[in-house]
């Protein structure tokens, strides 16, 4: 037997009726449930910032920096908190599907914002690298 699997697939040999349909219904399971975990939202604080270059702001001037960042940053704090959320809610279904109720793990899927949040972190980062460059005064709240 200890040459059984050395040789499934090309001996002709199916190694199916070992494996027994209890390990076919946990490999099925364990796909379903990495597929669903997949899709679950990620914390706000987890979700790093895309690269923005600095450079599209060259032309600003100090106010138009602070203000651009004062906007930017108010978005950021909404989107973060949908995303929060989301997250938050999709722990949940995980825990109850996972207990309770298998299909509350379909409900995981969509209004996840990480990419608006990753872009959103990005244009802040590059909005407080323009305003270094041009030696401008300004509060970071974000980070």
């Amino acid at each position: 037997m200890g040459g059984y699997f050395h040789c499934a697939g090309k001996c002709g040999i199916d190694p199916t009726p070992i494996m027994g349909a209890s390990m076919k219904k946990l490999i099925v399971a364990g796909s379903v449930t990495l597929g669903l975990l997949s899709g679950c939202a990620t914390a706000p604080e987890n979700i790093g910032a895309r690269y923005v270059s600095p450079a599209q702001y060259s032309s600003y001037d100090c106010d138009q920096i602070q203000q651009e960042l004062q906007r930017v940053e108010g978005r950021v704090s909404q989107v973060s908190g949908q995303q929060q959320k989301k997250a938050s809610s999709d722990q949940l279904a995980m825990g109850v599907g996972l207990v309770l109720f298998w299909p509350a793990l379909f409900f995981l899927a969509g209004n996840d914002q990480k990419e608006e949040l990753s872009s959103l972190k990005g244009t802040y980062d590059a909005l407080a690298q323009a305003a270094i460059q041009k030696k401008c005064t300004i509060n970071n709240s974000i980070r």
